[in-house]
């Protein structure tokens, strides 16, 4: 998230100054067991059955990442804030894991290619989700995936990416575009949710 949620128009957001307390959010920190397990189950059933290059785009503290590599992948986080990346370095300390500071509509990966872009809450707070999509897109080698966590937020002023949009955008760019609904898990949430929750698990 960081720098990004505040250049798509959500103003005041200094992810340097939340990183202290991001983990307290349960789904954030995933420091309950049942929550984490519940994080752990879906991104098993999301991810490849074997070993795989996983790019995670606006990793934050790095809580999906770290799941991702305790599943035997090898990780790539990505984010803006230089505090989220401090802390999602100490939480994949020791595990087949990079975190790097850069912008996830951008990230700083070079040449390098990867089997998942895994991006959580992230792309609706960009500026232009359909090329950034493309860009993510090329970053995937021949069969890999893309594995969305978006939804909507709010009644009164709703922002976020709703899921039949997201499925438009991908459809020029893969084969295949699966959508799990996740609203009615509360256990994902740490609390019952009433807003559109959802995951895409698109095939290139």
């Amino acid at each position: 998230m960081s720098d990004d949620t505040v250049a798509a128009g959500v103003p005041g957001v200094d992810w340097d100054a939340e990183a202290d307390a991001f983990d307290d959010e349960p789904d954030h920190g995933l420091r309950d067991p049942g929550i984490r397990a519940a994080w752990e189950d879906r991104l098993r059933s999301w991810l490849p059955e074997r070993p795989a290059d996983v790019l995670d785009l606006g990793c934050g503290t790095g809580s999906l990442s770290l799941l991702a590599a305790e599943q035997g992948h090898r990780v790539t986080g990505v984010d803006s804030s230089p505090a989220m990346v401090e802390r999602a370095r100490a939480k994949l300390a020791g595990r087949d894991a990079v975190i790097l500071r850069g912008q996830a509509a951008t990230p700083p990966v070079g040449e390098q290619r990867f089997d998942v872009v895994l991006v959580r809450h992230v792309l609706w707070t960009l500026p232009e989700p359909a090329r950034a999509l493309r860009h993510w897109r090329d970053l995937l080698r021949p069969g890999g995936r893309f594995v969305l966590v978006e939804g909507v937020w709010g009644t009164v002023h709703p922002v976020g990416i709703p899921a039949g949009r997201l499925a438009t955008l991908l459809a020029p760019l893969t084969s295949d575009v699966r959508v799990e609904r996740l609203s009615g898990d509360s256990v994902l949430w740490g609390k019952p949710v009433e807003d559109e929750r959802y995951a895409v698990v698109a095939m290139v």
